[in-house]
Formats: structure tokens, C-alpha cells, sequence
């Protein structure tokens, strides 16, 4: 696999936010740990397209790639890629021993491809594969170190028929015992549940917390590296006064 990857940055330490990591059901805030070099390498890499760099200030990658605890050689399933911004980014972080599987709706007829079969057939990401999946009856691979999702969560509620907490067990059966599931999303007014799931494209954490602990997972870590104080929760994520600005909670979760 070719990367134009720079191989000399340094590791650097993390400024943005705090990490709230929950053990035996208490909170203690620490703080963020340091970038490591092969993350660092992967937001750094050249081939990355300038759409995505652009959006490096408000996604935050590498705190949201260390937070996850994502590293060379690791196995990681993607559920719902979009465009394929984190894609490109696991690829280059597990690198050439690694494997990343894009999990992903099969198009419907007559629609382009998605853009996550480009980036798999790119020799530069040749670790990446493509599964199309139904929501409803996901067939994951077995034995991974990561299921990542990202902004995607609360659209499994917006999915007829399907069984949000089965998407959960399906998860859970495809890490490894000590496997991570991390969730990022947009957050919705505390208490509101999943009511805004269709409407602002938003959910409450807790709603997220409680469905997949239920799964059997322990939820592990939370980060405030992508909060946003100031949005109000009212808005739907797509709005031009608060679009790449929400509010938005991270939570890493374990295989016991």
C-alpha cells in the first residue's frame, strides 16, 4: 500500500478538551492524552483530499482518533462512512497490517456508487473493503478491535423496521472481548430521547448510553472534545447558523 505519509512528525499533546473516563460508575476528569506519531502521520498525510482538511478544525481528528484508541494492525469496522472522512484516516493509522470494512447501505438502483468504493479501490487505502449492509440484518465480521460510528447514531432510529438495539448486539458480537464501539453525535436537549432523531438529526446521550449498555457493553470513556456550549439544541444540525458547530458528545464503550 503507497501512503505519502509524513513519517517525521512529532508526537503532540492535546489542548482541546477534557476526557471524562468512568470507572465503576464514577466520573473523573483527566486530562486528554498526547497525539501518538502514527495518528499525527495519518491527519498529515498528503492524500488526503482538501474537502476533508477543511473540515480537520471542527472535527478535531486526532483527539477524536486518540480518544478512540485506534492503533497499527487493529481491525475496524466503519458503520455508515458518508464520504469517507474518518475512512481514509483509520486506513492510515491501522496501515498495511490493519483492516478497515466499510459498512454501508447497498445503493439503490441506478444511483452512483458511494463514495467509499472509490477510496477502496484507491491503492493508496488497499487495506479498506467495502460491505454493503442492511441495517435491519447486519452481518459484521468477527473477532475486530473497533466499531466506529460517527454522526450516524441517531439515524438508526430513523431506519423503519429496524430493531436499534439489535444493530447494538450485532456490534457487540463482532468485537473481541475488550473490543471498543465508539459513538459520536450530535446531541439533542437533555431528556428529549430520540425525538429529534428525524426532525433535528439529533439525540440524547443518554438515550445512546442506555440502548447500548443494554447490548451488554460498559461505557468507559467520555470526551467533551467536541462540545459546544453555546448551540442550543434546537436546531437541525444542517442549518447554516450552526451546521459544523454542534454540540456534539463522544462515548467510548467496552466488550467486557
Amino acid at each position: 500500500m503507497k501512503r505519502a505519509v509524513i513519517a517525521t512528525c512529532a508526537a503532540m499533546a492535546t489542548t482541546a478538551g477534557l476526557l471524562v473516563v468512568v470507572l465503576g460508575g464514577a466520573s473523573t476528569a483527566a486530562a486528554a492524552p498526547a497525539i501518538p506519531q502514527y495518528i499525527s502521520a495519518a491527519v498529515a498525510d498528503s492524500a488526503r483530499p482538501a474537502e476533508d482538511k477543511q473540515r480537520d478544525a471542527e472535527r478535531k481528528p486526532a483527539d477524536t482518533l486518540a480518544f478512540a484508541g485506534v492503533k497499527p494492525g487493529e481491525t475496524v469496522i466503519e458503520i455508515a462512512p458518508g464520504k469517507g472522512y474518518y475512512t481514509r484516516l483509520l486506513s492510515a493509522v491501522v496501515g498495511a497490517k490493519g483492516k478497515v470494512y466499510a459498512a454501508t447501505s447497498p445503493p439503490k438502483p441506478d444511483a452512483p456508487a458511494p463514495p467509499v468504493q472509490a477510496i477502496a479501490a484507491d491503492p493508496h487505502y488497499s487495506n479498506v473493503s467495502v460491505s454493503f449492509q442492511r441495517a435491519a440484518d447486519l452481518k459484521l465480521p468477527q473477532g475486530v478491535d473497533l466499531v466506529w460510528t460517527s454522526l450516524n447514531y441517531h439515524d438508526f432510529h430513523n431506519i423503519p423496521g429496524v430493531d436499534v438495539g439489535a444493530i447494538n448486539r450485532a456490534v457487540f458480537a463482532a468485537l473481541k472481548p475488550g473490543g471498543t464501539y465508539l459513538v459520536v453525535d450530535h446531541a439533542a436537549e437533555v431528556g428529549s430521547g430520540a425525538r429529534d432523531t428525524n426532525t433535528l438529526h439529533r439525540i440524547d446521550e443518554e438515550t445512546v448510553k442506555q440502548e447500548v449498555t443494554a447490548a451488554g457493553f460498559k461505557l468507559v470513556a467520555e470526551s467533551d472534545v467536541l462540545r459546544n456550549k453555546a448551540d442550543p439544541h434546537t436546531a437541525k444540525v444542517f442549518d447554516a447558523e450552526i451546521k459544523g458547530h454542534t454540540d456534539q458528545f463522544m462515548l467510548r464503550f467496552k466488550k467486557p
